[in-house]
This record gives structure tokens, sequence and C-alpha cells, in this order.
């Protein structure tokens, strides 16, 4: 059970207070508790809710870095896919892609073939996986004829063949980051979502010692002590540094990067595609979930992120690359099922425009700064964050005086991700659960690990809750599920980063109405705040303009 520590906070003194909960301070939580470092965390809305939930389901090598000659990026990015793989059992898998090459420069299949050829060398130890069906073959050349045969939606004009080669896939990054979260409470980290720092305590000689936090849910405003304070608020990493400085002078500011995905009716591709905007740009069309996953953007944002919002413009931006790319020509808005985006955190001292911008990341001690006590993490991605994490709790050790621990935490499975062999995993699931719908065993299967017994028996306690809620086989049980179990406080909690019923887009307000009168019972909602929940969710899952 993921409880909420805010709700009977003590006078309890922790070795650090991470602030913000997406993939980087879960993962700095969870390295810190494993070593026996007490630690809080707080995050002010839901546990990945922003920049993690974001991606495009990928955990990837990053085999665009290595047009900034980034090797070690790229290095230390295949070794951490390899090891997501195998902690993350259910939740990280290979996924094939499909590169056309073409005869401009930047496409060149000589480039291309150069590119692979260096992206398998850095990833010689790909296949060290503990499930053997995992293994990640070297990428193969195609001639023209062959792409055209297997992928007939590609563009074709200037293609003098292509490569496939091959990434992973999060299907659910969500729940990849709750494993985080998880995998830190059951080692001793406190954790609370809705709760919001709303300023730093300082001793008397301006050392940071703790954080004021208010409890969203309860309207309720308590200090917590520590000595140290990890800044991992991504986007807001600025926002929350310059709360720490009480002259007010302080005008840290990091760079902001906007990318958004959108999810469309199913193309007649087989593959994961990369495919280049006209204006040279890479971004990739993936099936997922019987749709089509389209992204990423990359641009600057000027702002505050707490105002962002994916726009239609954004939206039809992406569909007219889209369009000049791959499929018939046709995709129009209204083929849209579901859009997301977020804002990435960017170290600020590459070149101009933020696709060519690293993915590299920062550790700051910021004594340097006058602020003694806290630690800020800005940049970064998704798939790094756990290594990120091991190099932060380097810094901590040294802050704290502690003697330094190895990093464990590539040798241990993630809370419900301990699947040595996913086939045969699910193999069992299905003899197990015969009576279920094939569909739900999957998705549960997939979604849920070794939780997914405690899904099931949920559901064989009240027929209602077998009923499936969503086209690819989520059932009700998870509803109940993702509020005794995973912390969910809010309908949308429920719907975009528990079940994964609203990641596939609006389920229709008759759906809403039905699992919010099950969240109901289970948070104690009255009708009043029924209704907000429902109003707010679908204000959520609308498209911009609907």
């Amino acid at each position: 059970m993921l409880n909420r520590f805010i709700e009977n906070q003590t006078d309890k003194f922790y070795d650090i207070i991470v602030i913000g909960g997406g993939i980087t301070g879960a993962a700095v939580a969870y390295d810190a508790a494993v070593r026996g470092v007490s630690v809080a965390l707080v995050e002010k809305k839901d546990y990945g809710w922003a920049t993690s939930a974001a991606t495009s389901k990928l955990i990837h090598g990053g085999l665009r870095y290595l047009q900034n000659l980034e090797f070690s990026l790229v290095r230390e990015s295949l070794k951490e896919r390899l090891i997501l793989e195998n902690i993350a059992g259910h939740l990280v898998h290979p996924i094939p892609f499909l590169v056309p090459g073409y005869t401009d420069l930047k496409r060149n299949k000589w480039i291309l073939r150069a590119g692979l050829t260096l992206y398998d060398i850095l990833s010689y130890d790909r296949n060290r996986t503990w499930d053997p069906g995992k293994h990640i073959p070297h990428h193969a050349w195609l001639a023209r004829n062959n792409i055209m045969g297997l992928e007939p939606e590609v563009r074709t004009k200037n293609m003098t063949g292509g490569s496939i080669y091959h990434d992973c896939q999060s299907i659910y990054p969500e729940r990849l980051t709750l494993a985080f979260i998880k995998s830190a409470a059951r080692h001793g980290a406190d954790v609370a979502n809705y709760a919001k720092v709303e300023n730093f305590l300082h001793a008397d000689d301006g050392k940071i010692t703790g954080v004021r936090v208010k409890d969203l849910l309860h309207e309720k405003t308590t200090d917590i002590k520590g000595a140290l304070v990890i800044n991992c608020a991504g986007p807001w990493a600025d926002i929350v540094l310059n709360l720490a400085d009480a002259t007010g002078a302080s005008k840290h500011q990091i760079k902001r990067s906007e990318g958004i995905h959108i999810l469309t009716k199913k193309f007649k591709t087989r593959h994961a595609v990369v495919m280049w905007t006209p204006a040279g740009r890479h971004f990739f069309t993936i099936p997922w979930r019987g749709y089509q996953l389209i992204g990423t953007t990359d641009k600057d944002y000027e702002g505050d992120p707490d105002d962002y919002r994916v726009s239609r413009k954004s939206i039809q931006e992406l569909i007219d690359d889209t369009n000049a790319s791959i499929g018939d020509g046709t995709l129009a808005y209204e083929d849209v099922a579901h859009a997301w985006g977020g804002l990435r955190p960017l170290v600020d001292d590459q070149t101009e425009g933020t696709y060519e911008s690293s993915r590299k990341y920062e550790i700051y001690d910021n004594a340097e700064d006058g602020f003694d006590g806290l630690i800020t993490v800005e940049g970064g991605k998704y798939t790094t964050s756990r290594h990120l994490a091991k190099n932060v709790l380097e810094m901590v050790e040294k802050k704290l005086n502690r003697s330094p621990k190895s990093c464990i935490t590539d040798q241990s499975p993630l809370a419900g991700c301990d699947i040595p062999d996913m086939a045969a995993f699910m193999k069992d699931l299905n003899t197990r659960f015969s009576n279920f719908d094939p569909a739900t065993v999957a998705f549960v299967g997939k979604n849920y690990g070794t939780e997914s017994q405690a899904v099931f028996d949920l559901a064989r306690q009240e027929p209602g809750l077998q009923e499936i809620i969503c086209k690819d086989g989520q059932i009700m049980a998870a509803v109940i599920y993702a509020v005794r179990e995973e912390s969910a406080q809010t309908l949308t909690d429920i719907l975009l980063r528990r079940t994964g019923v609203g990641t596939i887009g609006h389920p229709g307000m008759a759906m809403l109405e039905k699992i919010a009168a099950v969240a109901a019972t289970e948070l104690g909602w009255d009708a009043a705040r029924m209704e907000r929940e429902i109003q707010a969710a679908d204000m959520e899952l609308r498209l911009p303009g609907e």
C-alpha cells in the first residue's frame, strides 16, 4: 500500500528531502532508500504527472545524439536501457524501428549505416538481459524494394533503401515511474503526492534545513526538516531554486523545450518508423495499443510551466509533418484520439534551438550559490534517470559525510517487476486466469506484473469489477486497486496514471461517470465532489477546441 506520509507527519528528521515525484525524483528516492538514507519525497500534484508522462513510450539509447558526437551519453543511455529491461521485466521490451535512407546528406544511407554500426558497437552488451526473450539483433540493411514491400506508406521519392534496428519501448511509462515510487516506499522512503513545497526553512546562518509543505488535499501546512534538500522539480527546478533565496534576488532560469505527441487512427505500418520533417528534424510513428503514436516535437517554450497546455496549433503542425512524411497524406485533426505534451528541462550551455540541445544532466551543489543544504538536478532524459540518481547519491553521501555504499539499483527488480521470463510469466497468467478475457489478462499482466494477482483477486470478489472499461482489456478492479494500493487521489490520476483508460483518449461520459462512481465510494466523495472530478477529467481528456 502506498500511503501519503504527509497526513501523519511527525517531527522526524530526514537525511534528504526530495522535491518532485517525476522519474528523476522517484529514482533518487529509491536509490537513497536502498542505501539506508532516510528520505521524504513530496510532489505537488500526482507522481509522474508532467514531463515523465509526456514521453514517446520509449526507453532508447539516443541514436540521434551521435550527430552531436555525444558518445558518452549514448553509451550511458544504452547501458541504462539494458538495466531497465532487466529491473522492469514487464514494462520495457525491444521494439524494431525502420529507418528509410534517402539521397540527401542528412538521411544519406552511408551516414545512416555508419551511425547504426557505431550504435551496435556501443551497445555491445545489449543481450546480457535476464530475460532471454529480449534479444536485440544487429541492425540490418534493406534494399529500396524491401522497404516498399514492408511499409508501403513510407515516402519513396529519392529513397535508396533503409535499415531496421532495435530500441526499447515502455508501453506504460506512468506505471514505470510509479514502480520507482513504490520501490522507494518499500525500502522505507516516506512519499506524498499533492504536497506542494511553498518555501524553504533556514537556520540562523542561512543554511537550508528543510521545506514548508502544503498538503493540498487537506489544506494543511507543515514543516519537514532534513539535512539536505534535493531539487528534482524538472521544468520547475528554477522556480524551486528561486524560492531558496530569502532575499528574492535570485533569477535563475532554465531552458525549456516543448514536446508533444498525438494518437491517431492506425496506419498500415507494421514497424515503428523514423521520419524526417521537411525542415530536417526527425520524429517517429509507432504502433501503440491499436492506434498510431506520432511524436515528438522540439520547440522552445517561454513562460510559466504551470500555464503550459498542448495547443491546437502544435497538434496541427505535427499532423502536417506526418502527412508530408508517411501515410496517404489525408491525416486530419478529426483523426486524433488523444494528445499530450510536456516540457523538457535542458542544460542551457548548448547550441541555439532546443532540437540541437543536449539531453545531458547537471547536478549542482547550491552551496556555491550561498544555498548550503540544497542540491539541484537539471536536464536529463527518462532512460538515464536511474544512473543520474546514482550520481546524485554519490554527492549526497559526501555532503552527509557517510561512508560510500555501492549502488545496487541495477541489480534488483523494481516493485512488481520480478519477472525473469516474460513469456513464461504470461503463459502462467493465462492459465491461472483463463476465466477472464485474454485481452484483459494481457493488459493486466503487462501493466501490473507480479501485482496482477491482486488485481484479479479484487475482480473475483465482485462481478461488476470484472467489467472491461477500455478497448484493450483493462477492468474496473484496477480502479479499486489504484485507490487502495497506489495513492490515486483524483479521477484523472486513475484514468491517466494508474489504469491507462484515459491515455488512449476520452472514454465517453458514460464510462467517466461509471468509473467516478466506483472511485467515489472508495474515496468518500459526495455528489458535488464526484461531479467536479468528472468535469475536471472531461476537460483534461478533450482535445484543444473541443
